[in-house]
């Protein structure tokens, strides 16, 4: 996630002029002027935003309400025993039949009728770094109070999350709730400040909002980072950075939309990679549609005066008519900015989910089963590194380890009779999307793949919210064979199944144990993968590097690319330049050949940077490169087009290591930011231990404002190469460094080859 602030005027006519975040489309900007949101009183008067004295917040805070028991109906989800007050949904599976069956709670629709008319949408804002460092939250109540007026459309705002609100009006030392409607800020209840991680903050907030403040239509906004199905969204930095999973979403949504009696229109996110297949399952009980974004979201977030304004002029629309205007809006903004390409946003219309998850429950079946056979294993894996992932993936950006739920299964349909009635479930499903050119195949929802896991408690999470025991079956085996160290090993599936042969969603297995994924901590990553065999070691023959796998090989192989290196000084380590992926590849015959054509990407002062691919859009190629900016540590994005031009994109911190979240968006560079390119180290000396972060820094270059650098043939000297081999497990096989020039002419020469 996510924002940008754009602009904030810094003065209004008094009682009538709006605040308005949509008079430019500047960057991220640190100097913005604090915003002129003026603090309102908080008896429930309207305030004037303008000339309105400060009068502070409330002295004593009110006690959160206590929390009111849930009201179940007559049909009701059981879940293995569990009472149908603590659960929304029933899933399970038999392992004889191997069907997935679907139950979920009634939300009765009895109050819908007293309600007014009109709109009311609820936002869950925890403002964290992206209001204390970037004014982002500031700005999106501006864009709120910008709506024209009408006494059908309220936003009703739950502020907290943030060391900082750079405006007059928000206290970051309490909880506060806020009406904005009609061009004014009110503030009508206050709270002692707690966590906006914490379940409970998120009940108080929705049991107090949907009893004094519901109309027909009605739509809960969660908006922070994101950090997809794993860690969850609202990620509050006075609290540790703990954030609201998936888990905790479902219990608050049991409790408070249930007693509410009404479904929600909608739940969205404007927050990163939150379009999930998981998160819509836990979601389809409590609304209709689901917005969000299976990658991260760039720079402008959602356009909440082009929101409100739609809902001005069509008060009555339904939740998949304002999708499509929230989608659209959220599109052009990015486009405006400059960052539409990486662009994903999905309206899911949740009716249809449960089609989704009987249909990719029997296409997991087929897929792990498919899987089992060691000789089909590495095809498959490599269909799915093909995938369109989302959120870096990448050893410098972090891994958020989501990919295209339709372009799993599309990528192993081959392997499945039921690909086709899943694909047609999860597009049946998007009623409405729009994608930037480097995700022109994303299908609508994404879901968690072990591109590289990062810990036992991802798993151990994921087994609480997979939608299928089959899948998590398949997840489970890449990991314990990797353990294993042998592609032969036996694994059974029947961890996940009770006494009875059933599996049930949830996390309160009284047959599973949480510590069964502690094996995964064990795994190491060698740069020697025990997989990885040679019929042929690589060698130099008629000019040519290369070198051929043997079947075991070939059979756990999931991925080659070179690796281009300069030696460092003292001989004993080796200084990473990045990957390149010139590689003439015969996947068939396992056969592999070195293309490199010492062509590589520098600053214009001359300095090489460390690059990997990110992606590809439909005119080039994405790379991050991971620098210091301004005494920071982070990642240049840079878009290369397929002529050799290349620009800046901006600066993206990537993945969180400690908490999983987002970053924020990608971040413009501004003329005097101070660049120093970073850089791997590999160890020459075969007992060293690879060692995490980076080993050498460049020079100081100071950004002159062109975003254009230089993609152009490397200086004359000494390199070195070698191939990289991923394995289908999380390891790889680095093969020896072998020293190569670049000569005057611009030619590629290996050493060994010239004796």
């Amino acid at each position: 996630m996510k924002k940008q602030i754009k602009s904030i005027l810094a003065m209004i006519l008094a009682a009538v002029m709006l605040l308005s975040a949509c008079g430019s489309d500047e960057d991220i900007n640190t100097d913005v002027t604090e915003a002129p949101v003026t603090q309102a009183v908080a008896s429930g008067t309207p305030a004037d935003i303008t000339d309105m004295p400060d009068t502070g917040k409330q002295d004593d805070p009110a006690e959160p309400t206590p929390a009111n028991t849930a009201v179940t109906d007559d049909t009701t989800a059981d879940n293995g025993g569990e009472s149908a007050q603590t659960k929304s949904l029933s899933m399970t599976v038999n392992s004889g039949s191997g069907e997935l069956k679907v139950s979920r709670r009634k939300i009765s629709q009895g109050n819908a009728a007293s309600l007014p008319s009109g709109w009311t949408l609820f936002v869950y804002l925890c403002g964290t770094d992206l209001e204390t460092d970037y004014y982002a939250a500031t700005g999106d109540l501006d864009e709120m109070l910008a709506v024209s007026e009408s006494d059908k459309v309220r936003f009703i705002v739950q502020t907290g999350g943030t060391d900082t609100w750079h405006n007059e009006v928000v206290d970051p030392d309490s909880i506060q709730r806020y009406l904005i409607q009609n061009g004014e800020i009110t503030l009508v209840d206050e709270q002692q400040l707690s966590n906006m991680g914490d379940p409970e903050t998120l009940a108080d907030f929705l049991k107090w909002g949907l009893k004094d403040h519901a109309s027909a239509h009605n739509g809960l906004i969660f908006w922070n980072h994101g950090g997809g199905c794993i860690t969850g969204v609202c990620f509050d930095e006075r609290y540790d950075s703990d954030s609201l999973d998936l888990t905790e979403i479902d219990a608050v949504l049991n409790e408070t939309i249930g007693s509410f009696g009404k479904k929600l229109d909608f739940i969205g996110f404007d927050a990163c990679l939150m379009g999930t297949v998981e998160t819509a399952n836990v979601l389809a009980t409590f609304a209709d549609y689901m917005y969000g974004s299976e990658e991260v979201e760039p720079g402008s977030g959602w356009d909440y005066t082009a929101i409100g304004d739609y809902l001005v002029q069509n008060p009555d629309a339904d939740g998949a008519a304002l999708g499509k205007k929230v989608a659209d809006s959220f599109l052009k903004a990015c486009e405006d900015d400059g960052q539409d390409y990486e662009v994903t946003f999905s309206i899911i219309d949740l009716s249809k989910t449960d089609e989704i998850l009987t249909s990719f429950n029997a296409f997991a079946k087929d897929l792990y089963e498919a899987a089992e056979d060691a000789g089909q294993r590495a095809d498959i894996v490599r269909a799915i590194r093909a995938v369109d992932d989302f959120g870096g993936n990448n050893k410098t950006e972090g891994y958020a380890n989501m990919i295209d739920l339709g372009g799993l299964t599309e990528a192993c349909a081959s392997y499945s009779k039921n690909a086709s009635a899943a694909l047609k479930a999860i597009s049946d499903a998007v009623a409405y999307s729009v994608s930037g050119d480097m995700h022109t195949g994303a299908t609508g929802l994404s879901t968690y793949y072990p591109i590289s896991i990062q810990g036992s408690n991802e798993l151990s999470f994921f087994g609480k919210v997979c939608i299928s025991p089959y899948y998590l079956s398949f997840v489970d085996l890449l990991g314990s064979v990797g353990v294993s160290g042998d592609m032969y090993s036996d694994y059974e599936d029947d961890t996940w199944f009770d006494d009875d042969g059933d599996w049930y969603w949830g996390d309160d297995w009284d047959y599973y144990d949480d510590d069964y994924w502690n094996y995964i901590d064990d795994f190491e990553v060698t740069g020697e993968s025990p997989y990885i065999g040679f019929d042929v070691e690589p060698t130099f023959e008629d000019g040519n590097y290369y070198f051929m796998l043997d079947e075991e090989g070939l059979y756990n192989a999931a991925d080659v690319y070179g690796i281009v290196c300069v030696m460092s000084e003292d001989g004993s380590e080796v200084i990473e330049y990045g990957e390149t992926y010139d590689i003439d590849a015969d996947w068939e015959d396992g056969i592999f050949f070195d293309n490199f054509d010492g062509w590589w990407i520098s600053l214009p002062d001359g300095q090489n940077l460390a690059t990997y691919i990110v992606g590809y859009t439909e005119d080039g190629v994405v790379y991050t490169s991971p620098v210091m900016l301004n005494g920071e540590e982070t990642n240049l994005r840079l878009k290369m087009d397929y002529e050799g031009n290349i620009v800046i994109e901006g600066a993206w911190d990537g993945i969180d290591d400690e908490c999983g979240a987002a970053s924020k968006d990608i971040t413009k560079l501004k003329k005097g930011d101070r660049i120093i390119p970073l850089y791997y180290s590999i160890p020459l000396d075969d007992d060293a231990e690879l060692e995490d972060g980076y080993g050498y820094y460049g020079d100081e270059y100071v950004f002159d404002g062109d975003p254009e650098i230089w993609h152009n043939q490397m200086y004359p000297g000494e390199y070195l190469y070698a191939f990289c081999i991923d394995d289908i497990y999380g390891d790889y096989y680095l093969t020896d460094f072998e020293i190569f020039y670049v000569t005057e002419d611009g030619e590629v020469e290996f050493e060994k080859d010239m004796e």
